[in-house]
């Protein structure tokens, strides 16, 4: 499978901050991401903010990277489901709430439940790293497994909630956890001046719309790249053919980000995120172990996928980014399968 970018520059020329972005259109708006993070605020890490000298040199670029790996539960799931958690009304949360996930969403919602005393039905395919559902364990969670099918993960959620009523919150096709996830550009923003790039990894989508929709907000001329894995490429398709596509199956140790856009969160890729960088399964080890080495961080392949897109010759060698000079980079999490990861840098 070939790597392969995607351009789709949007057009803001004599744009206001905010005139294209409003709820209507997207269901998210800068204002419900400010509300998600005052109603948060109690709940989560302010995450820090690293540098790196030596990678700066590696990649040419002054990279600052927002480590989300150390938000409560691992990563920055926690926002989105803190937000969507403390959204409920009594009603709504007494009889809980339920949702699939393969992993770091599972943690996070299971996390936000106990916080606020609701029972938490957590439906994992039977794949899912154990570091994973160990911490959906560790949270409180009532874990039900399911075949590692997207069929399979949806029919079993409904089950639970017709014999529970439990309220469903979508791991990122939710405006909630939308507004939610968009608290981390407003953090970064605010820690970092002048930052001209920001490169999210790609999945669902949560997480880099809700950047988007923040970050451009404030300022409409910054550039949000995506970072995709070559064997879950389905957004980098969906760009191209101007639709969501769905892949028949993904092949990748970035196990974060093998999910398929949604409803809400498509429009906002479409519209907002400016290109979609693919980088090979070798690129995004590398990255990882030079977030160990370097950056002393634990960092999950998913998360590290960032730093492997800055580094690739596709954004290296491509006169279109010659002036992103300032660029933030999303460090998802760190919640990681060890042996996994030994075993790749190893190599067969």
């Amino acid at each position: 499978m070939y790597c392969h970018i995607i351009r789709a520059w949007i057009d803001i020329v004599g744009m206001e901050p905010n005139s294209e972005i409003t709820k209507e259109k997207y269901g998210v708006d800068i204002s419900s991401i400010r509300e998600a993070q005052v109603r948060i605020d109690p709940y989560i890490h302010k995450t820090p903010v690293f540098t790196s000298g030596s990678l700066n040199d590696m990649s040419r670029r002054k990279l600052f990277f927002k480590c989300e790996c150390f938000q409560k539960g691992g990563a920055f799931k926690f926002r989105g489901a803190c937000n969507a958690i403390f959204s409920l009304n009594k009603d709504q949360a007494d009889k809980g709430v339920v949702t699939h996930s393969s992993g770091n969403h599972a943690a996070a919602l299971a996390l936000a439940a106990d916080l606020r005393d609701i029972p938490a039905y957590v439906v994992i395919p039977n794949n899912a790293p154990n570091c994973k559902i160990q911490n959906v364990i560790r949270y409180s969670g009532q874990i039900i497994y399911s075949q590692p099918t997207l069929q399979s993960r949806e029919t079993t959620t409904a089950r639970i909630m017709q014999e529970t009523g439990a309220f469903l919150i979508h791991p990122y096709n939710d405006v909630r956890i939308i507004s939610g996830q968009g608290t981390i550009a407003l953090e970064l923003l605010e820690q970092v001046q002048e930052i001209d790039t920001i490169i999210v990894p790609i999945s669902g989508g949560g997480l880099i719309s809700g950047v988007a929709l923040a970050a451009k907000s404030i300022n409409p001329s910054i550039q949000i790249l995506a970072a995709e894995p070559c064997g879950a490429n389905d957004a980098a398709l969906s760009k191209a053919a101007g639709e969501i596509v769905k892949l028949p199956e993904t092949n990748t140790i970035a196990d974060g980000l093998r999910a398929s856009l949604g409803s809400l969160t498509w429009p906002v890729v479409r519209d907002l995120v400016d290109a979609v960088i693919t980088v090979d399964d070798q690129e995004i080890v590398e990255a990882t172990k030079l977030c160990y080495e370097v950056l002393k961080v634990v960092v999950e392949p998913s998360g590290a996928i960032g730093l492997a897109a800055v580094l690739s010759d596709t954004f290296q060698n491509n006169p279109a980014w010659k002036d992103s000079n300032r660029i933030g980079i999303v460090l998802s999490g760190g919640n990681l399968d060890l042996g996994a990861l030994w075993d790749s840098i190893r190599g067969p």
